[in-house]
Order: C-alpha cells, then sequence, then structure tokens
C-alpha cells in the first residue's frame, strides 16, 4: 500500500514581531496562504522497524536533520508504532527559501502516515505534534489561510485571497530563519503592518487592498546583508507586479499578480537575476 501526500509551500502576506518572548521565542502575527509550488511524498510501510528517505535532490538532508524524518520518529514513538516507512520524497520548494518547504514536508508525513498506520489522530492532534517540530508546521497540516498567533503555532482560519497569480523568485543565496530572528531587534520596529487591515482586505476579497496591505518586519534584517533581494523586489515591481513582498525570513520574493498577460513578461524579466523563478496560482 502506498500513500500520496502533496506539501504545498506558503506565503506570508503579512508578518509582524510583537516581541521577545521569556521562552525565547518571539511573539509573532501572520497572515499566510498557500501557492501551487508543492513538494510531493510518497510512503510505503516497511516490514521492519526503521525510516528511510529518499529524494531526487541531492542538496537535502535524509537522516534526522530531515523535518520529515523527524516527523515519521515523532508521530512512531508517540503512538508506539512498531512497524517502519519509507518515504520518497520529490523535492520542487527551494531549501531555506521562507516558503517552509520542510515544515509542509513535515506536516504531509504526519497526514500520511496517519492514514498509512490507520492510527485515526484527529487534526487538532496532529496540529500538536507538528507545533513539536516547527512554528509553521501546523498551519502546514490545515493550509489554506490563517491568522497565525503565539509563535506561530495559534492558528485562525481566515477567508481566502481572491485568486491570482504569484511569480515566486528566489537568488542564489540561502536564509537561516535562526539568524534572521537572531538579528532582529524587536523593540527598534516603528513600522508595524496591520493584521486587522489585510483581514479586512480579505473579507472584502479585495485583490487591491491586499497588495496595499502586505507587509513583513523581518525584510529589514534580510534586506540589511542581503541587498540582492531588495534589487529582486525592485524589479518585480518595475515589470508590473501588483503587490511584492519577501515570503517569511527570505530570501524569496513574491509578486501578486492579477492580470496573466503580465506573468510571462514578469517571469522572463526576473530570469535575468536568478535560476529559480516560479509562476504558480494560489492554492484557493
Amino acid at each position: 500500500m502506498k500513500i500520496y501526500e502533496k506539501a504545498p509551500a506558503k506565503i506570508n502576506l503579512m508578518l509582524d514581531v510583537l516581541h521577545k518572548r521569556p521562552d525565547g521565542y518571539h511573539e509573532v502575527e501572520m497572515i499566510m496562504t498557500m501557492v501551487d509550488l508543492a513538494d510531493r511524498l510518497e510512503m510505503s510501510a516497511l516490514p521492519r522497524d526503521t525510516i528511510i528517505i529518499s529524494s531526487q535532490a541531492g542538496y537535502i538532508p535524509l537522516d534526522e536533520k530531515n523535518l520529515a524524518f523527524q516527523a515519521a520518529k515523532l508521530i512512531k514513538e508517540r503512538y508506539n508504532v512498531r512497524s517502519g516507512v519509507y518515504i520518497h520524497l520529490d523535492k520542487k520548494i527551494p531549501v531555506a527559501a521562507g516558503l517552509a518547504g520542510g515544515s509542509s514536508d513535515a506536516a504531509a508525513t504526519l497526514r500520511g502516515l496517519n492514514r498509512l498506520w490507520e492510527l485515526g489522530i484527529p487534526e487538532e492532534e496532529l496540529k500538536e505534534l507538528g507545533a513539536e517540530l516547527g512554528s509553521d508546521v501546523p498551519f502546514c497540516v490545515t493550509g489554506g489561510t490563517a491568522l497565525a498567533t503565539g509563535r506561530g503555532e495559534v492558528l485562525t482560519p481566515l477567508v481566502n485571497p481572491p485568486q491570482c497569480w504569484v511569480v515566486l523568485a528566489k537568488p542564489p543565496i540561502n536564509v537561516s530563519t535562526a539568524e534572521v530572528y537572531g538579528r532582529l531587534k524587536a523593540e527598534q520596529i516603528t513600522d508595524h503592518p496591520s493584521a486587522i487591515r489585510m483581514r479586512e482586505a480579505l473579507e472584502r476579497r479585495s485583490f487591491t487592498e491586499v497588495c496595499q496591505a502586505l507587509g513583513n518586519v523581518l525584510e529589514q534584517v534580510t534586506l540589511e546583508f542581503h541587498p540582492e533581494v531588495a534589487q529582486l523586489k525592485e524589479a518585480m515591481l518595475r515589470l508590473g507586479a501588483d503587490g511584492v513582498l519577501m515570503s517569511g525570513s527570505g530570501p524569496t520574493v513574491f509578486g501578486l499578480v492579477s492580470k496573466e498577460s503580465k506573468v510571462s513578461r514578469i517571469y522572463n524579466g526576473l530570469r535575468g537575476f536568478c535560476k529559480e523563478v516560479y509562476a504558480v496560482r494560489l492554492l484557493t
């Protein structure tokens, strides 16, 4: 028996950091949604008690450093599963890109193994397991569009954004989320994006207002050390994207585009800046 799961990338329509918490995490407000760029996972049971991961991508770890491996180990140990699993990971989402590729793989592993091993774990419990693996994993378990608070694990479902094209471009650099948060001085942030404004834009199904409400306080940290991200943003706006923002801790920049006629021009124009460019739709 084989189980297949899709692990879509997420983008942050807005990301605000309120303060650093006593536990070392940052208190955040984020509005996230998913795009149709996805890894695909194939899972099959093994008779022996082991976890094996393979991938066509030669640049990702296939051991305990891999979040999908960690997810499989967690669910196995927590529910006392004695059989093993073979997971093949078809990697399409760029790594260290601010698109939650690893988190989405972990969430897909939790969903898939829940089905493969017929564990009957409710979604809320899967999200709690996901929170042990990373702040973005609970959102990736459910998908859709949501406001995430706390350290990212407290989720409130929201109205999906109006359908549009999304052009994603990742410059040839990797950015460590931990490093970006480590450099962030939350108390010095003066320009906070508004979750309320973005939420109202979504409820009104206003593409223009969604574009106007985009904001990410982590941009100022990443742009300081990686000016090519700022150049990418400028290029995307110049080429005609309606709203442009860095996703997560970066370095991927996304542009929201309402008219299909603009998409190929933006896509082709950005290929001069970086190789990893994707034109996809929102998953709404």
